[in-house]
């Protein structure tokens, strides 16, 4: 059976990119400086600073999961040619759908592996604060924003991050005006950058009693948690805090006190808030933290110097904005208008498989 042949010359050229992305990525350096880590945490004084050693754990299990999928992947290839190998040698040739499946799902993980090593700047293995605006439009709109909040959590869930809302602000007719999710996982930041802009809704709206199709549209802004002690220099001069009352659902006492705190940056225009924790002290320390994050942000952007431009450029929610189409009627279709990649089925879209989606886009910024 000729097509085995094939197959393995297939699997011979997985096995040779895999070993070349792993020479790329010093597979062998991140090991030994897991285990470098690993014994810093064995001294005494290693927790006396919690908030450092928590950041250093959170770095050697990011390593030994790059690791861990690279040493996976090499073992399942390696399995599979031993498998190849015996088919051949005894004409087992009845395993051999066995071995074709086996080999289409190495091939889909090898890729995946190949894309996360696109994800090489400074913030991309960072955590991720995703917020979403609904635009114009009213209860159509915001319902539409709550159908992304939906969808980013179903994703995240998939990938096995943790989600965190910061803020939320929902309203009494229904959807929500917006909300700030912090999405904790490692490249959550890398993936999720691509998310970034507006995405438009073509339906037949559920609140129109006359059937007709309604377009609406939402904005995601995507930006990088950094560490408390990443050094940026804020004039508190330059800030203006407020604090008001939670509105989102955080507990038995979340509406009791003004804990939430929104701080504006006088300068850029900048406005974060937090009404995640009880306590006022800690909403303003993640706030604090989140305007540092889109200040380093900014400060990336050549010569821009306005919120305006560290939005990108979906300044004006709406037409002749948007990234992404995602087309309930006449048609079933999501469609990403700087990559062209579409998808036919949008419920597995908004069910969280948005993958193809980001993963198109950090293909065509590799090769920029």
């Amino acid at each position: 059976m000729e097509e085995i042949y094939l197959d393995k010359e297939k699997l011979q050229n997985i096995k040779e990119m895999v070993k070349e992305l792993g020479v790329s990525l010093d597979i062998e350096g991140l090991r030994e400086k897991a285990l470098s880590l690993e014994k810093e945490s064995y001294d005494e004084s290693f927790w006396k600073d919690i908030d450092k050693a928590q950041r250093i754990m959170q770095e050697v299990k990011s390593l030994n999961n790059q690791v861990k999928e690279y040493d996976d992947l090499m073992e399942s290839i390696e399995d599979l040619e031993i498998l190849m190998d015996l088919a051949i040698e005894e004409e087992a040739y009845d395993i051999y759908k066995e071995i074709k499946e086996s080999l289409n799902k190495i091939s889909s993980v090898a890729e995946e592996f190949k894309l996360s090593t696109l994800l090489s700047g400074e913030f991309d293995k960072s955590n991720t604060i995703l917020s979403i605006h609904s635009g114009a439009g009213g209860l159509e709109a915001q319902d539409w924003a709550e159908m992304l909040l939906r969808m980013y959590r179903r994703w995240a869930e998939q990938k096995g991050f943790q989600v965190e809302t910061l803020d939320i602000l929902p309203d009494t007719e229904g959807g929500i005006k917006s909300v700030t999710l912090l999405i904790k996982g490692f490249n959550s930041y890398g993936y999720l950058k691509s998310e970034k802009g507006v995405h438009r809704l073509i339906r037949i709206s559920p609140f129109d009693s006359s059937g007709k199709r309604h377009t609406s549209f939402a904005s995601i802004d995507v930006y990088p948690e950094l560490n408390e002690d990443m050094d940026i220099e804020i004039n508190p001069s330059d800030l203006k805090i407020d604090t008001y009352r939670s509105s989102g659902a955080g507990g038995q006492y979340v509406n009791t006190t003004d804990s939430a705190v929104r701080i504006t940056h006088i300068p850029t225009g900048i406005v974060v808030q937090c009404q995640s924790e009880r306590s006022q002290h800690s909403n303003k320390i993640t706030a604090m933290n989140m305007l540092k994050a889109k200040l380093v942000q900014l400060k990336e952007e050549e010569q821009k110097e306005k919120i305006e431009d560290l939005q990108g450029s979906y300044i004006q929610i709406g037409w002749g904005s948007q990234i992404r189409s995602y087309i309930f009627h006449p048609y079933s279709m999501v469609k990403d208008h700087r990559t062209n990649m579409e998808v036919g089925d949008v419920d597995r879209v908004m069910d969280g498989d948005i993958d193809p989606f980001i993963n198109e886009y950090l293909k065509q910024r590799a090769l920029l």
